[in-house]
């Protein structure tokens, strides 16, 4: 028989100060008001000796010093092990900058340190205090709530719109814990989209997933907190023909209601509660390099952009500059660079921590390939390291394209993926059956 499995669920909130930049667009776009608070909610899971935590905050992306931060304090307080932990951001673009990127501004340090860190500290506090026995159950469903976003023009470019015969994964994963009376206690929605429908607004939200999670939680009675699958190359499906919203709020409430109903209606065929078994396992991905563009190319391209401070232009401006300087101080090319890869496998689902913005497709195929019933990849999960795509959209370029081969002097070898895809299978299979 297996041992009791016993969850602890705080929550607070980390909504900013009114006035605060919002992420994701541009740098210097200022919040005007609160459509809806920010929150941290924390999971702590324990099983015997064992135990895992989950935290997925209201955030665009979290930078690595910051998880570390966290990481570290959960434990030394409550003695849970970093490769035990997932500190996860659900992407939404009206929240403040947490990330520090190159032409979308710096981390907004004021909040970093006065509200986030502070409050999501407390959250995994008020989780691990009210822990109490649960079993679970899932549920999983289609819901059409999302698309591709690589637009292919008519000049045979990539815009952000929406591609209706790109890779999109339409599975919501829903997966429910009541205790051992039958009172609900805790809800975890994975599915994997940018939380962009409301675009450049000027209202501090949760975008869609928030009206999703406030449904969620008044209808089902427990707390529930959002996952964000691989969101890389798919967006909201909206009515103005895009994935991302023309600064109104609206298109998120609108959007947040359409996922309520699929997410419910999935919810209301959740499969029988049990008592399933928790392990965790922390790794690496080791993924290889290209070379360097050779100095002659970098000299021309980099004249394109000179002057260039604001968005992905001053990161071409900043890629180009540092390749020249690569060759100016002796650089030594690197054959791999490696990255976490916590897991947390709760019965017959597996939630696998990346901090990239996986595109889509990778996803499903590690899905297809792995034993476990359900592997849901969580993006932007304890740190930032931008957007992976497949080898197969790379020849296309666009937005996605030229951040991934820009963020870092070597770029990922063009079959990354297929990397991505193996040593993830490898390290499910090292999960404890």
């Amino acid at each position: 028989m297996e041992e009791s499995l016993y969850l602890g669920v705080g929550r607070k909130i980390i909504t900013p100060k009114v006035g605060a930049c919002l992420f994701g667009y541009r740098p210097g776009l200022k919040s005007e008001s609160v459509n809806d608070d920010l929150t941290a909610t924390a999971f702590y899971f324990k099983q015997g000796c064992r135990v895992a935590l989950l935290v997925s905050v209201t955030l665009a992306t979290l930078n690595i010093d910051i998880t570390n931060d966290i990481l570290k304090t959960a434990y030394e307080k409550h003695g849970i092990p970093r490769s035990a932990a997932i500190i996860h951001s659900i992407h939404t673009h009206s929240a403040p900058n947490l990330t520090g990127m190159h032409g979308w501004g710096e981390v907004d340090a004021e909040y970093r340190d006065e509200i986030f860190i502070p409050q999501t500290l407390l959250a995994i506090d008020e989780a691990v205090a009210n822990a109490r026995q649960v079993k679970m159950a899932i549920a999983s469903g289609e819901s059409l709530i999302g698309i591709n976003r690589r637009e292919l023009m008519i000049d045979n470019t990539i815009s952000l719109g929406q591609n209706p015969w790109g890779p999109f994964n339409p599975i919501m994963t829903i997966i429910s814990f009541k205790d051992i009376e039958g009172a609900p206690v805790a809800n975890l929605v994975h599915y994997g989209m940018h939380a962009t429908a409301a675009g450049a607004n000027l209202e501090i939200s949760r975008d869609w997933p928030g009206v999703m999670i406030d449904v969620l939680e008044k209808e089902t009675g427990a707390v529930t907190a959002f996952i964000n699958g691989p969101e890389g190359d798919v967006g909201p499906r909206l009515s103005n023909g895009l994935t991302t919203g023309k600064g109104d709020i609206s298109y998120a409430m609108r959007h947040g209601a359409w996922a309520a109903h699929d997410a419910m209606k999935i919810y209301r065929n959740m499969g029988n509660y049990h008592t399933p078994h928790l392990s965790t396992f922390g790794g690496k991905l080791e993924i290889p390099l290209a070379p360097r563009i050779p100095l002659e190319a970098a000299l021309k391209e980099h004249e394109k952009y000179i002057g260039e401070t604001v968005n992905h232009k001053g990161q071409m401006e900043k890629y180009y500059r540092e390749v020249i300087e690569s060759y100016k101080n002796g650089y030594v090319e690197e054959k791999a660079r490696p990255f976490e890869q916590n897991i947390i496998k709760i019965g017959d689902v597996a939630l696998v921590a990346f901090s990239f913005e996986l595109f889509s497709e990778i996803g499903m195929r590690i899905n297809k390939e792995s034993k476990i019933p359900h592997v849901l990849s969580l993006s932007n999960s304890n740190g930032a390291s931008g957007y992976f795509a497949t080898e197969s959209e790379l020849c296309r370029g666009g937005y996605e394209i030229k951040m991934a081969m820009t963020s870092h002097i070597q770029p990922y070898a063009p079959d990354g993926d297929w990397h991505i895809v193996t040593q993830t299978l490898e390290n499910l299979e090292k999960t404890e059956n």
